[in-house]
C-alpha cells in the first residue's frame, strides 16, 4: 500500500524542470522530509535506448515507437524506483512522468486516450506541476546538442498540449519564465500546503 507522496515536474525542454525538481528535493530534505529525485527517461535499459537511439538519432522515429518505449521505461521506473520509495514513505520528485508522453507523443498526432491506456498501471501523482515557458524562450536556452524533439514548432505543439492538460485539471501551472528563486519559492509553497493537508 502506498504511503509516500509522488510529485512530478513537467514542462517543455529547457523549461527548468531538472533545476526545480532538484531544488525541491533539497528544500524538503532540509525541512526534515525524506525526499528523493528521479527522472525520465531513466538510466535503466529502456531509458538508455531512448537517450542513445531515439532522442539523439538522426531523425525522429514514429510516435508509436516513442510512446511504447517511454511506457516500458516508465513501467521499470515505477516498479524499481517509485513504488519502493513510496512504500518507505518517501516523497518522490520525478523530473518528467506520464504527462510528458501525453504532451510529446500527443503533439505528434497520437490519441492521448491511447497513451493513457498503455500507461494505465502508472501510479497517479499526488501533485503534478507544469512549468510554463514560451517555446521561443526555451529554444534560446538550448546550448547543448538538440534532440530530435527540440525544434521550435514541436515545442510549440507540445506546450499547447500541456496547456490543455492544465485546463483539464491534470496539471498545476507555475510560470517558469521568472528568476529561479521565485519559481523555487512558489513550488515549495504549493508542496508544503499539500503536505499539511
Amino acid at each position: 500500500m502506498r504511503k509516500g507522496m509522488l510529485i512530478c515536474i513537467e514542462g517543455i525542454d529547457a523549461s527548468g524542470k531538472t533545476t526545480q525538481a532538484k531544488l525541491l528535493v533539497k528544500n524538503l530534505n532540509e525541512r526534515g522530509y525524506e525526499a528523493v529525485y528521479t527522472s525520465e527517461p531513466t538510466k535503466g535499459f529502456f531509458g538508455q535506448i531512448l537517450r542513445q537511439k531515439i532522442l539523439y538519432g538522426n531523425e525522429r522515429v514514429p510516435a508509436v515507437v516513442e510512446a511504447l518505449l517511454f511506457a516500458l521505461d516508465r513501467l521499470e521506473h515505477v516498479e524499481k524506483e517509485i513504488k519502493p520509495a513510496l512504500e518507505k514513505e518517501k516523497i518522490v520528485v520525478s523530473d518528467r512522468y506520464l504527462y510528458s508522453s501525453i504532451a510529446y507523443q500527443g503533439a505528434a498526432g497520437l490519441d492521448p486516450a491511447w497513451i493513457e491506456e498503455i500507461n494505465r498501471w502508472a501510479i497517479k501523482p499526488d501533485l503534478a506541476i507544469y512549468l510554463d515557458v514560451p517555446a521561443e524562450v526555451v529554444i534560446k536556452r538550448l546550448k547543448r546538442k538538440r534532440s530530435v524533439m527540440e525544434t521550435l514548432e514541436n515545442q510549440r505543439r507540445v506546450r499547447n498540449v500541456y496547456l490543455r492538460l492544465v485546463k483539464e485539471g491534470m496539471l498545476l501551472l507555475v510560470d517558469g519564465n521568472r528568476p529561479i528563486e521565485e519559481i523555487e519559492r512558489e513550488i515549495l509553497e504549493i508542496v508544503m500546503k499539500r503536505l499539511r493537508k
